[in-house]
């Protein structure tokens, strides 16, 4: 039975796994490479240490009453939907009233994770990390890994002909702090997700004139729904739900459309989504910056000159000064070996999107690479409070050979498909959603009813 448990990262999903471990009466020790807790909510003027850091504005998308620790709900006088600053006080209430900090060691990285000789035998783990610049090695019987979606930014400058010419400012929405600096600028922000979207409506405000350029459209919805009610405690509800799951997609499709249209025609605000896309993203101002063309929807980037962009759809927009990509991230493992590295970025290879199917003893778990229709705390938490109760041998889960036929058997179903089954979230539009664009652990209300359906299909 597994005792000692590595915690790595302590953002959302560490802090989750701290608390389970101590539920469970197992002995964890979170290791985390800054100073303080709360990963990426934690803000930061600049993100020169190399962490994915949330921007001073961002708000989140899922209301207080649906986005709690199970059993720490948010003070009466909270606002149903927080900012940055708000939500970080939360997390760091949670830290101090579960005593959770003194099992966090600070400004320590893991260098490596590795298995055991007798790793077949007892699941055990080899753990070597550093500290200002002293490196430790020490033995775990489980570790769970808690660094989340936003790792690497996702920057596809090869995707886009001239951007190497282009002489104006470049940078990924993980650099993104405040629209202080973009005064009177012409500024085009590539890619519609939440992050896309949020980022484009700050600038509006102070820059001469912002691009929001789409590949893919995308539905826009308010956090607000009828009655002020905030959208997700209405819409998440069982018969719903039962409604989602047995209505033909088709159907179900065709509905949401309908609603999603009725508060405004996408299609005349340049954001008509591309056939067979389901992207959602959270906005309450996109549509009014539209309106009063403080933000021009534009289509994909065709190619960039030394101060221009031209489009897909013939249109070009001279004297560009900044091009934001909001893009997404990649995820990685660097710590772990390979192949267990390369199988972990495949979520199809995870049971359950939490436990690697090639391992011989399950004491190795990946918390919070999930999407989720709502809250990644409430995610995170059952999927920690499940693994802390298999390492400690109360949950049983089927066999490695089972396990990785059926995950074999599902990526090549895939491929023959045509369909993507890697890890990177996205390509040349932001995919944060799916992960978050306001998190996974920013906030997140992006899987609508019909992906939830055909989630439970292939897990």
């Amino acid at each position: 039975m597994a005792r000692r448990v590595a915690v790595i990262g302590a953002g959302v999903s560490g802090l989750s796994s701290i608390k389970c471990c101590l539920d469970e009466d197992l002995e964890p020790t979170c290791f985390e490479r800054s100073n303080d807790i709360g990963g990426l909510w934690k803000f930061t003027e600049t993100s020169k240490d190399g962490m994915t850091r949330v921007y001073k504005s961002l708000v989140t998308n899922v209301c207080k009453e649906m986005s709690c620790y199970s059993d720490f709900p948010f003070q009466e006088d909270y606002p149903n939907f927080m900012n940055q600053g708000k939500f970080w006080y939360y997390l760091q209430e949670f830290a101090e009233h579960f005593d959770l900090l003194k099992y966090i060691r600070f400004r320590t990285t893991v260098c490596s994770v590795t298995k055991r000789p007798d790793f077949s035998e007892t699941g055990q783990w080899d753990v070597v990390t550093e500290t200002e610049g002293k490196q430790e090695r020490a033995v775990f019987d489980a570790v769970m890994v808690c660094t989340g979606h936003f790792m690497n930014p996702h920057l596809p400058l090869e995707s886009f002909p001239g951007i190497h010419n282009f002489t104006g400012q470049i940078l990924h929405s993980q650099e993104y702090r405040s629209p202080e600096g973009f005064q009177g600028k012409r500024v085009l922000v590539i890619g519609l997700g939440n992050t896309g979207g949020d980022v484009a409506v700050e600038l509006s405000r102070t820059a001469a004139q912002v691009l929001l350029s789409t590949r893919t459209g995308a539905w826009v919805i308010c956090r607000s729904s009828e009655w002020g009610y905030p959208y997700n405690m209405v819409v998440t509800r069982r018969c719903l739900n039962f409604i989602a799951q047995v209505l033909p997609s088709c159907v179900l499709n065709w509905i949401q459309e309908k609603k999603m249209n009725k508060r405004f025609n996408h299609e005349h605000y340049g954001l008509s989504i591309t056939k067979g896309a389901r992207k959602i993203i959270v906005n309450d101002e996109l549509p009014t910056c539209i309106l009063c063309g403080t933000v021009t929807m534009k289509a994909n980037v065709k190619e960039f000159t030394e101060t221009s962009a031209v489009f897909e759809d013939g249109t070009v927009e001279e004297n560009i000064d900044t091009v934001i990509f909001a893009t997404g991230y990649t995820f990685s493992f660097p710590f772990l070996e390979e192949p267990l590295k390369s199988l972990c970025t495949k979520k199809i290879f995870l049971y359950k999107q939490v436990f690697p199917s090639n391992l011989e003893r399950a004491t190795l778990a990946i918390i919070g690479i999930i999407s989720l229709k709502g809250s990644i705390l409430a995610g995170t938490e059952l999927q920690a409070r499940w693994a802390t109760r298999v390492f400690k041998g109360l949950c049983k889960i089927p066999p490695t050979q089972k396990l990785m036929a059926e995950a074999t058997k599902k990526e090549q179903l895939i491929k023959r498909n045509g369909q993507h089954g890697g890890g990177t979230e996205g390509e040349r539009e932001s995919q944060e959603g799916s992960a978050s664009s306001m998190d996974p652990d920013l906030g997140l209300y992006l899987t609508t009813p019909a992906k939830i359906k055909s989630q439970h299909l292939t897990n």
